[in-house]
């Protein structure tokens, strides 16, 4: 038996260009979680060097600051996001479980009483 279900995928983009979907924003809430770059992919288990291409991939397009990172010192480097980019999460997610929902309606409507499919 298959369970057959609907799955969706959305992102933002800018100018035709990817901006933000699930793995940058999984990056951003990392660094929002961790507090730094480095602390993020490593929670991520993403190196380094593939995070900060993400994230300057994104700022080289974004209408606001991302980010705002206070240099190492005595007391260690941060990195935090900027307002506008909390904000931007929240949308985000609130849209995703939206547009989520929505598709879950449309499924039942398209294959109603519907729980497995054999050979599709």
């Amino acid at each position: 038996m298959n369970l057959f279900q609907v799955r969706s995928k959305i992102w933002l983009e800018i100018d035709g260009k990817p901006f933000l979907g699930a793995g940058r924003y999984r990056i951003l809430s990392a660094i929002h979680n961790h507090g730094s770059i480095n602390a993020a992919s490593r929670a991520l288990g993403m190196s380094y060097r593939k995070v900060w291409a993400q994230l300057q991939a994104m700022e080289e397009t974004a209408p606001f600051p991302l980010l705002a990172k206070r240099t190492g010192g005595k007391d260690g480097g941060a990195t935090h996001l900027t307002p506008a980019t909390l904000e931007l999460l929240g949308k985000f997610e609130t849209m995703r479980t939206k547009v989520n929902s929505e598709a879950d309606r449309c499924f039942m409507s398209c294959f109603p009483n519907t729980e497995t499919i054999d050979n599709v």
